[in-house]
């Protein structure tokens, strides 16, 4: 079995309340997310990420937050073992410009991304960032 390890972002902003950024894959939606590459770590690679597919460049990230899911796929044949770990991050605008990897976006509330995004993970991420966020943001309810 083989195994791989990606990195993604969970990212709000307050517009004025909070919002979720979730991309359309055109078969499902989810957040930003992808490959570590030669000599990133995983903070990096989110970064990386989510500049390459959603143009933003002045993410925040919120210090010691971290959220990792696993599962498995298959690959030419071979099952694979997929661990993402996701970050959290604030950005102060909603300028999106996606990749070509990407067929859409939105910027939702958290109930309705919860709608919208279509694995379980996904929903279990936004609701422990939520829940999170609600903790850690008192004036913002």
């Amino acid at each position: 079995m083989g195994y791989e390890i990606s990195a993604g972002v969970i990212l709000f902003r307050h517009q004025p309340s909070r919002q979720y950024l979730i991309l359309d894959y055109g078969s499902h939606w989810d957040f930003p997310k992808g490959h570590l590459e030669a000599g990133e770590d995983l903070e990096t690679t989110a970064q990386r990420e989510l500049q390459e597919e959603t143009g933003v460049r002045d993410a925040r990230f919120l210090p010691g937050y971290q959220q990792r899911i696993c599962y498995f796929y298959r690959r030419a044949g071979e099952r694979m073992q997929k661990e993402v770990v996701f970050f959290l991050a604030e950005t102060p605008h909603g300028d999106v410009t996606i990749s070509q990897e990407h067929c859409g976006y939105a910027w939702l509330p958290c109930e309705v991304a919860l709608r919208r995004l279509t694995f379980k993970s996904a929903r279990d991420l936004l609701t422990a960032a939520e829940r999170f966020l609600q903790h850690h943001s008192p004036n913002d309810q």
